[in-house]
């Protein structure tokens, strides 16, 4: 049976893949989206908190605060969890991670992705008018709780560190805050209102708007497994439901899952792995929750999703595909039911994500070295849902030869040796 071919085969449709096959398209590129699942987006993008962080100028960094390493050690906070039992898989891509989280280097990570990140809120309205899902993005920014003054004095300063960057927020007080969310209860030492950020109700359904607009430009969306990658005739080829698909080139856009197909084609690159829950829960009454409010000294979020309100996690280390263990679910309920009135669970479980994250806090994206025809674009961290479609753009204009709208050499695969 012959191959059915296209230009370009991208592996994922995540809201990386998605945007990335999106921009290709746009560039005159025949693409074959490919995904396990029959729909787009049923994974990684599915679950976040729905922000498009265009405010976010420094990365989440490992900390240097001994008091807080030791809780973290101790597995006393919910802001982050680990396994145990998994501690030797994780701890290598871990002691990278915190070498890389220096000032300096950090730092540099910042400056390199700030370019992406000034353009992620312009990059996703432009694709929200095309898809015609102008509901799906709210402009009410998200407002950060701190419950210390020593918290709250450390939150303003990195605001104004942030500043420096064209970053605006507003410090507020508890009466601003009962002025914005009334239905929250509690005393807080006060609050920041980021209001640039976008946010978006429904993560998922944002990322199969976008796979749609690609199906109705001409796009094909196969499901197939991406493992199958191999390269065959001058072509990258993987097995299709009715035979082959193949491509002068292709796309690694698998998330957490793309070190299942560079691996065995000879890539060591560090992909680590955080996972991440989150459960729907029905307000009780009438009660409204107008903005995402993250718990800053509790370690977690709540976002006003069209499902319920999300409450979200922190970061959980673990194996990627190890039994799920939704111990910061379990430890937050309880003080997020404090802080909003939050009724019956939507959801008959917690659902389990996982963030790609490479040590130094920047996506992988442009050109394998030893293969011809071979390009990645994964590693997103927590910024999956913010930066996908500006990466996308960079990545296709690298592709086609374009002149790149950000300096991609901070992103090179040759990074890591």
């Amino acid at each position: 049976m012959a191959a059915v071919k296209a230009d370009v085969l991208v592996l994922g449709a995540g809201i990386v893949g998605v945007s990335a096959a999106l921009h290709l398209q746009k560039r005159g590129r025949d693409v074959i989206l490919v995904d396990r699942h029959e729909g787009a987006g049923e994974e990684t993008s599915y679950g976040n908190a729905g922000l498009i962080e265009c405010a976010s100028v420094f990365p989440y960094v490992f900390p240097y605060d001994l008091r807080q390493v030791l809780r973290y050690a101790l597995n006393r906070s919910a802001e982050a969890h680990y396994r145990f039992r998994d501690l030797p898989a994780f701890l290598p891509w871990l002691l990278r991670y915190a070498l890389a989280s220096s000032p300096e280097r950090a730092f540099r990570s910042a400056m390199a992705a700030l370019p992406l990140i000034s353009r992620s809120l312009v990059e996703h309205e432009a694709l929200i008018a095309e898809a015609g899902v102008p509901h799906l993005l709210r402009r009410t920014g998200w407002i950060k709780l701190f419950r210390s003054n020593a918290t709250l004095d450390k939150g303003v300063a990195d605001l104004e560190r942030a500043r420096r960057y064209g970053v605006e927020a507003e410090v507020l007080d508890n009466h601003e805050i009962a002025a914005r969310e009334p239905d929250l209860s509690g005393t807080f030492a006060g609050a920041i209102h980021w209001p640039a950020p976008g946010f978006v109700p429904d993560p998922g359904a944002l990322t199969k708007a976008y796979a749609a607009l690609f199906v109705r430009r001409g796009g094909r969306f196969i499901e197939a497994d991406a493992r199958t990658l191999t390269r065959r005739d001058a072509a990258w080829r993987v097995d299709g439901p009715n035979g082959a698909l193949a491509g002068r080139e292709a796309v690694i856009a698998l998330g957490p899952w793309s070190d299942d197909v560079f691996r065995p084609l000879g890539y060591d690159m560090p992909l680590g792995i955080k996972r991440g829950y989150h459960l729907h829960l029905a307000p009780r009454g009438n009660a409204v929750l107008n903005h995402p409010v993250l718990d800053s000294d509790r370690g977690y979020l709540l976002a006003p999703m069209n499902r319920g309100i999300r409450l979200t996690t922190g970061a959980e280390f673990a194996r990627r595909d190890a039994p799920p263990s939704p111990v910061q679910i379990e430890r937050t309920l309880p003080i997020a039911r404090k802080l909003f009135p939050l009724g019956q669970a939507i959801d008959a479980a917690p659902w389990m994500g996982r963030r790609p994250c490479m040590p130094d806090m920047l996506p992988v994206i442009g050109k394998a070295a030893r293969h011809a025809g071979l390009w990645f674009d994964f590693g997103h961290q927590h910024h999956g849902l913010t930066l996908g479609p500006v990466t996308g753009r960079l990545l296709a204009e690298m592709m086609t030869g374009e002149e790149p709208l950000a300096d991609p050499k901070p992103f090179s695969p040759g990074r890591f040796g």
